[in-house]
């Protein structure tokens, strides 16, 4: 169903098109393994040819300062996607291999509710100018102007695991401050993309080359947009090592750089958290096949509980659902590739040869169905370890992995936590929200819960320390991601 109605066509200048080569790339179910149909294949001409669009619609058209059309475009697409909205649900459950239940929150469901409707409302709300007094010499009255005006063209880069939410709480700031956008999705899952690019042709009034969404799945060509002088900014979701890349890449020509990158989060369960709250907390590192970012895979637990808690963590992982990702009950569904199948095994075997203790799971499941025998899928593994610097404590595994690691108190949970290159995420639980909330002022990091808190929405700030990137997304400061800024100073007329 979900390849009967995708678009396999990009969006350049305003034309829903294929690659001027006529080549094609193969998009395939993470699920089961089979093709689930083919996606243009852009080369080096029509990323150059979306950049060009893209600059000229900036520079020439009425895009960056015509504050009721941005608000105008963003709501119509806004019902445009509201009105295929389960189409997309199904589209995604295809193509990403995410469980139904997650499209109800994280991966369509929330997104869809408020990453365009936010920042849409910023348009008439934000402070768009400030005026500053005084500053003038020898007497002369000075009034001083500071404006927000749009960057310019931005690159947006986005990633398999959650491609919908991304992608919309990119588009969505980007464009309500006036910029213009060429969105390169993952090439392992381009329909979301390549399906609001048509509605935003069919069904909007973006001027032509405000939005071009351009697929590939060569490096080199997707490459082009972090040395284009023509681009001022990338917007990039994804590893760190790719994010190094692109800030390397984009240094020639002076780019700015949004990089919300890799994690390794910290779940930090003091002495006296209700365990129940530890098991639940636990198990959300096997939503989606631990394919997020912002998952808690290690877990700290007071050396009193320790022991118990990795039996009860065991068990509860042993039972989770794995499977179907269409089917409702499921948990964990397949990651996105035999790549990454190979990348999380090749993990658990180094973990097991470096000394961490396998606790449960470790290998692929031996009792899926038979249509599910070509999936990607990793059984929910628990490792245990008294060693925090070991790479499966310190590398981010993108699996359904856990590792947990003791504490003897506060500060060496403190300590724990802190030893990471990373710092996007994490948690911690505790009877006392006095406490928890000390332990996560300490933890370094761009975003943390306290005894279940979500830290989630379109007007929070979501980003990382450290090896976790640069900038934020979301909230204001995510808006202002998209922003430069522009003092002008006024020489008055003196006053008698």
């Amino acid at each position: 169903m979900a390849a009967e109605r995708a678009e396999f066509r990009m969006l350049i200048d305003g034309e829903l098109t294929k690659a001027a080569s006529g080549a094609a790339f193969d998009n395939h179910s993470p699920a089961t393994g089979l093709l689930l149909g083919t996606t243009a294949a852009a080369g080096e001409e029509d990323m150059l040819r979306a950049i060009a669009a893209a600059r000229r619609a900036f520079d020439e058209s009425g895009w960056a300062t015509d504050k009721a059309l941005r608000r105008r475009c963003l709501e119509q697409l806004q019902a445009a996607l509201e009105s295929e909205k389960e189409d997309l649900r199904t589209e995604l459950i295809a193509e990403v291999g995410c469980p139904a239940m997650t499209t109800r929150n994280a991966q369509l469901d929330w997104p869809l509710a408020e990453a365009l409707r936010y920042p849409a409302g910023l348009i008439d709300d934000f402070a768009w100018e400030r005026v500053l007094e005084g500053g003038g010499l020898f007497g002369d009255r000075n009034q001083r102007t500071v404006v927000q005006e749009p960057v310019g063209v931005v690159a947006a880069i986005c990633p398999s695991n959650f491609p919908v939410e991304v992608i919309l709480n990119k588009l969505g700031p980007a464009l309500a401050a006036g910029n213009t956008v060429v969105l390169k999705p993952d090439p392992n899952t381009p329909w979301n993309a390549t399906r609001l690019g048509r509605l935003i042709a069919e069904r909007t009034d973006f001027p032509p080359g405000v939005v071009n969404v351009v697929t590939t799945p060569s490096n080199e060509v997707a490459g082009l947009l972090a040395t284009d002088p023509r681009v001022d900014l990338i917007s990039f979701t994804g590893s760190t090592a790719v994010g190094r890349t692109l800030m390397r890449a984009g240094a020639d020509t002076m780019k700015r750089t949004f990089l919300e990158l890799g994690g390794k989060s910290a779940l930090v369960v003091l002495d006296d958290a209700k365990p129940e709250a530890a098991l639940r907390s636990a198990i959300g590192v096997c939503v989606h096949a631990g394919q997020a970012c912002a998952a808690t895979s290690r877990m700290l637990v007071h050396r009193s509980m320790f022991d118990d808690m990795v039996g009860a963590v065991a068990g509860a992982f042993g039972m989770v659902p794995v499977g179907d990702p269409a089917l409702p009950g499921t948990l964990v569904g397949p990651v996105i590739s035999a790549a990454q199948r190979a990348r999380v095994l090749d993990a658990c075997d180094r973990a097991v040869r470096d000394g961490a203790r396998l606790v449960t799971g470790g290998g692929v499941p031996t009792d899926l169905p038979e249509h599910l025998a070509d999936g990607h899928f990793v059984q929910p593994t628990v490792f245990a370890t008294e060693n925090p610097d070991l790479a499966i404590a310190q590398e981010e595994i993108f699996g359904p992995v856990l590792v947990m690691l003791p504490f003897s108190d506060d500060e060496e949970a403190v300590r724990i936590a802190n030893n990471s290159a990373f710092g996007l995420a994490g948690a911690v639980l505790s009877a006392s929200a006095e406490r928890g909330w000390s332990i996560a002022r300490r933890i370094r990091t761009g975003a943390i819960g306290v005894n279940g808190g979500m830290f989630y929405g379109a007007d929070a700030p979501f980003g990382g320390y450290k090896n976790s990137g640069v900038g934020r997304q979301c909230g204001i400061e995510g808006f202002q991601q998209y922003l430069e800024t522009k003092t002008v100073g006024f020489r008055l007329p003196r006053q008698n």
